[in-house]
């Protein structure tokens, strides 16, 4: 079962609590979810004290041209790989103004998937501007829908965690 709007909409203002606490602002660079964390995030009312810009890159070329995603990753690693959404979520922070980023990439299905990187696959990075990084795979089960709300979900708890 996929996240509910309503508690998509709980984790963004969760969200926007501790941006606002901590004094900072978030972008986002998203693929698979296609806008969708940049469309939780603005359904917040006040969200633009805390949220910068959003990314959507969903060709590799998007990602290359607007957030810097180097064409050897790319070759190497694939788009759906943690060193591409580690890549991203630098990207986003180099070109807005954002303390901390997200990144999302993944194969949502119903197609796409490989035996190596199943429909499911979602990667997810988060980035600060002091360095500090993190990024991980998940394997996401459901339909596009449910892989999508539960990527987007899995991107905001990851940044309400690394702001404590």
């Amino acid at each position: 079962m996929r996240p509910t709007d309503a508690e998509l909409y709980q984790l963004a203002e969760t969200v926007g609590q501790s941006l606002t606490r901590h004094g900072k602002m978030l972008a986002s660079a998203e693929s698979c979810t296609g806008g969708w964390v940049g469309m939780v995030i603005t359904a917040v009312p006040g969200s633009s004290a805390w949220f910068e810009r959003g990314f959507i890159t969903y060709t590799n070329q998007a990602k290359q041209d607007m957030l810097g995603v180097q064409d050897a990753t790319l070759a190497a690693h694939g788009a759906v790989s943690e060193a591409t959404v580690l890549e991203m979520a630098r990207g986003a922070l180099s070109h807005s103004h954002a303390h901390i980023a997200l990144a999302i990439s993944g194969i949502a299905g119903p197609g796409g998937g490989t035996p190596k990187k199943p429909v499911g696959t979602v990667c997810i990075a988060w980035a600060l501007q002091d360095g500090t990084q993190h990024a991980t795979t998940c394997k996401l089960n459901g339909d596009r829908e449910e892989i999508r709300a539960r990527a987007v979900a899995a991107a905001l708890r990851g940044v309400i965690e690394l702001l404590g």
